[in-house]
């Protein structure tokens, strides 16, 4: 085995604080498995975590990094894979922990889990060159895709596809707004709002982004500027109706602005808070127009597979596929972490082990 390393958080601190160091890796325990990474995909709660989240401990020292591919290197004592795996054979990671025996995993809900966790933030993550993982969590690559593209796909389309799709039932026909459609997570959700019959207006804060949301199937593209007039834009590409739904993550500064957006009966799902996670509003807006808000966090495990079911229909043009920014070396982790945090390139940035 080639010498081991990984990026450490010892005390929280700014993006790209994180320091590389040489390890041991452990053989798995009964149930788990050791990938050996070959590429690994950066994500916003890879910044959250080096920075430390308020009220929330974390245990440190902690190796980030929620999504991951490579090859299965050790699996451990009577550990049984998942279909389509086998020792030595590649895989990606769906990056969400849960303890598998409570109601909620039972019933599949494995995100409600109380033990409920996510890869790189509450144990080792990917940030590495191996990363112990339980062999459940293990999924195979889409023929044809690189091990970059395998480890950008996890997170971002099991968070879109559980808030499009389980939480706000999204119906062909109708009109979602997409909130930072150049993030990794807005450029899963302009593609699989066209793949499941709907109509994306995608929101990014400049030129450049309108380009590539087009690109990707955007109907309409805003470039971001006042929200009052955001939200009249909005009205007039819908008739003055508003949109059915809106696919929100930003936060504190677009909150407003989702919430006039909507149509009468239209549905609000958020899965984050960029830009702050206290907001106002007024009551009488929700009600009135009778809005549904749904909170969402990462998904059901099983709504990967649903996603490569579809990806396997037709593998040769698949109707969407994760999109990459940049690729660093992994020794470059926290010069992608800053690079994540300037928030100006488009898609998933990725560090590759060559």
């Amino acid at each position: 085995m080639a010498e081991a390393f990984r990026f450490r958080i010892h005390q929280h601190g700014p993006a790209g604080s994180p320091v590389g160091e040489a390890f041991t890796p452990s053989h798995p325990k009964p149930g788990w498995v050791r990938v050996g990474l070959k590429a690994m995909a950066l994500n916003r709660l890879d910044l959250w975590t080096t920075e430390g989240i308020p009220g929330l401990p974390l245990p440190l020292p902690l190796t980030p990094g929620c999504d991951g591919a490579g090859l299965i290197e050790a699996v451990g004592e009577g550990t049984t894979l998942p279909p389509g795996l086998e020792p030595g054979g590649s895989a990606m990671i769906a990056p969400g922990l849960s303890c598998g025996v409570c109601p909620a995993c039972f019933r599949g809900d494995d995100m409600l889990c109380p033990t409920y966790g996510v890869l790189g933030h509450i144990c080792d993550g990917t940030a590495a060159t191996h990363v112990l993982v339980p062999a459940a969590n293990l999924l195979p690559i889409p023929e044809n895709w690189s091990f970059e593209q395998a480890a950008a796909f996890p997170l971002v389309f099991l968070t879109a596809w559980e808030m499009l799709v389980h939480k706000a039932a999204l119906r062909p026909g109708e009109t979602v707004l997409v909130w930072g459609g150049g993030s990794g997570v807005g450029s899963a959700a302009i593609q699989l709002v066209r793949a499941l019959g709907g109509t994306a207006i995608a929101v990014v804060g400049s030129e450049a982004k309108a380009m590539k949301c087009w690109e990707l199937g955007a109907e309409h593209v805003i470039v971001r500027g006042d929200m009052k007039a955001l939200a009249t834009k909005v009205r007039e590409l819908t008739n003055r109706r508003g949109v059915d739904l809106v696919f929100e993550h930003t936060g504190a500064a677009t909150w407003g602005a989702s919430l006039s957006a909507c149509a009468r009966g239209g549905r609000i799902v958020t899965c984050g808070a960029t830009t702050g996670r206290e907001t106002s509003f007024d009551l009488r807006a929700l009600f009135a127009k009778q809005v549904q808000i749904h909170g969402s966090y990462m998904g059901r495990r099983e709504h990967l597979w649903t996603l490569l079911s579809l990806l396997q229909r037709n593998p040769t043009n698949p109707p969407f596929k994760p999109v990459i920014d940049r690729v660093f070396e992994l020794a470059e982790y926290p010069a992608a972490q800053r690079h994540l945090e300037a928030g100006q390139g488009f898609g998933k940035v990725v560090c590759s082990l060559s």
